[in-house]
């Protein structure tokens, strides 16, 4: 039967339904996952803002990504922990587009800050002599502003739009809110096309954001090859971006393509964890991948950590 929109207040979200004989167990990890996340994310973010050594572009930048890792997966941990401790796994309208806005700005945002910081590293390889012009204090922040609200701009949009649909099913099979499972329980026939635009004139800015990252690093590769020196900052500074862009390719795209062309007869267990994987893999290593990789930030740290022994001691 067809509901109304009046009467779809309430989502109810199915991806827990076989997991529950283990909440326990899925809490306490679930629990843990999210308080590394938030430790060694604000570790990194302290270390930055105290450290004057460290207010140089990269390390803003750095900083800038760790915080959107803690913005996204609040997005996520707060609620599937209280879904883990109750019976009924319910989330309102409202709550499900603010959900999905978190989580979609989140994404593309990660995306605009790794498209920065290989337009920061490609400056600093190639053009070394005016990086410190062109990596002004005002051309970051304006670099950063539009990380943040391009894609908050761009996701808002789309989530308006989505919000104006009329929904006939409460049910989603998944363990949190995202924009295209909303349009997908949108009453037929329903009004799509604009929400339709808006999705591929996202989909074409991003991808430039990609083409922008690949043209960074094949300059970048390219003027290594010949410099001893510039091989050394390579592996330096820009293997640890070059992890995190793959990992967080590798970690969206999984999602996205088991989304559209993935089995349905997969495990409930399995669905999840592809799922969340971007919210999960991602805000972990990447605060650890710089934390050992870059110098300045290791040394710190582990600075920090032998004063604290010491001082206890």
């Amino acid at each position: 039967m067809m509901h109304n929109f009046s009467y779809v207040r309430l989502f109810f979200l199915s991806g827990l339904n076989e997991t529950m004989n283990l909440r326990v167990v899925l809490f306490s990890v679930t629990l843990l996952c999210y308080c590394c996340i938030v430790l060694i994310n604000i570790a990194l973010i302290v270390t930055v803002i105290l450290d004057k050594n460290l207010h140089e572009p990269m390390y803003i930048l750095l900083c800038t990504l760790c915080m959107n890792g803690l913005y996204g997966t609040t997005g996520f941990y707060p609620k599937i922990l209280w879904d883990l401790r109750s019976p009924v796994h319910v989330i309102s309208f409202s709550g499900c587009i603010v959900q999905g806005f978190v989580i979609h700005s989140f994404v593309c945002s990660d995306l605009s800050i790794l498209a920065v910081m290989s337009y920061d590293r490609y400056v600093a390889i190639c053009r070394p002599l005016v990086y410190h012009s062109v990596m002004s204090k005002k051309r970051l922040l304006m670099l950063i502003s539009f990380s943040w609200f391009t894609p908050f701009y761009i996701v808002g949009t789309n989530m308006i739009l989505t919000s104006r649909l009329k929904v006939c099913s409460p049910y989603i099979a998944r363990l949190f809110c995202v924009n295209w499972v909303i349009v997908k329980l949108a009453c037929f026939p329903a009004d799509t096309v604009v929400n339709n635009i808006a999705g591929y004139i996202a989909i074409i800015v991003y991808v430039f954001h990609g083409f922008s990252i690949v043209w960074s690093y094949l300059y970048v590769i390219r003027t290594c090859v010949n410099s001893l020196e510039n091989r050394a900052k390579f592996m330096q500074t820009c293997v640890p971006h070059l992890a995190s862009l793959l990992i967080f390719l590798v970690t969206v795209l999984l999602d996205i393509m088991h989304t559209r062309y993935g089995s349905t007869n997969l495990p409930q267990a399995l669905n999840n964890f592809i799922a969340i994987e971007y919210l999960v893999i991602p805000p972990i290593i990447n605060p650890l991948i710089y934390g050992f990789k870059l110098s300045k930030i290791r040394k710190k740290i582990l600075h920090g950590i032998i004063y604290k022994i010491l001082v206890k001691s």
